[in-house]
């Protein structure tokens, strides 16, 4: 009767053993399970949200993979199909979250031809369909580099860029500016510092605001002339 008894008090302890370790073990799963550094969330802002959807899907591709291996090499892949984007910051947020803010590019210029384009402050084109937006026309050839290393001249100028109705890039890599007030500036090949300069100060001293021409193409001279 007695080992009866001993064998019952093993067999419970058993039990509470048993029950205890599964305890363990299901809490040991649940704290993995919320300390999982698997992505599940990827949220982009910054753009329209028909944009915003389309990339967070192509970024989909990351889900599930683990957080701390994921670079923004990984991500500047699919974001560098969008010209729209300015610049863009992704953070992590642990375990499982990643966020990708993103700034839209101005638009600054517009190319007319058989496709429009507009012209961002990124230098990259964007298709026409973005913005009602009035801004200045480019005829000519369009080179990036070119055009950025122009606009920041403008910009250090006391021209506004959104004040010009049209520019004229030709092909021996000098400008033409057209204002609002349909005054055509023709500008040098080299200088254009100095030639903007001027420029202003001719248009502030002759007082005029329409339908001239000021030729500052040759060195050390000015022409003004009617259109």
């Amino acid at each position: 009767m007695h080992q009866l008894e001993d064998k019952k008090n093993k067999i419970l302890v058993y039990l509470i053993f048993y029950v205890a370790l599964c305890t363990i073990s299901n809490k040991s799963i649940q704290t993995q399970k919320n300390f999982s550094t698997k992505i599940d969330v990827i949220k982009v802002f910054g753009l329209s949200k028909a944009y915003n959807l389309e990339i967070a899907k192509k970024l989909d591709i990351l889900l599930f993979k683990n957080i701390f291996f994921i670079k923004k090499a990984n991500i500047n892949e699919i974001i560098s199909e969008y010209n729209l984007v300015e610049k863009y910051n992704v953070k992590k947020i642990y375990p499982k979250y990643i966020k990708v803010d993103i700034q839209q590019t101005k638009f600054v210029a517009q190319i007319k031809g058989k496709q429009s384009f507009l012209i961002g402050s990124n230098g990259k084109l964007i298709d026409n369909n973005n913005t009602n937006e009035k801004l200045p026309f480019l005829f000519g050839e369009f080179d990036s580099k070119i055009f950025l290393e122009f606009k920041k001249i403008v910009d250090e100028s006391d021209f506004e860029f959104n004040n010009f109705k049209s520019l004229y890039f030709f092909p021996s890599r000098r400008w033409d500016i057209k204002t609002k007030n349909n005054i055509i500036i023709k500008l040098p090949h080299k200088n254009l510092t100095d030639a903007l300069k001027t420029a202003q100060i001719i248009i502030r001293d002759f007082e005029f605001n329409n339908d001239k021409v000021i030729d500052l193409r040759i060195p050390n001279n000015v022409i003004i002339k009617n259109e």
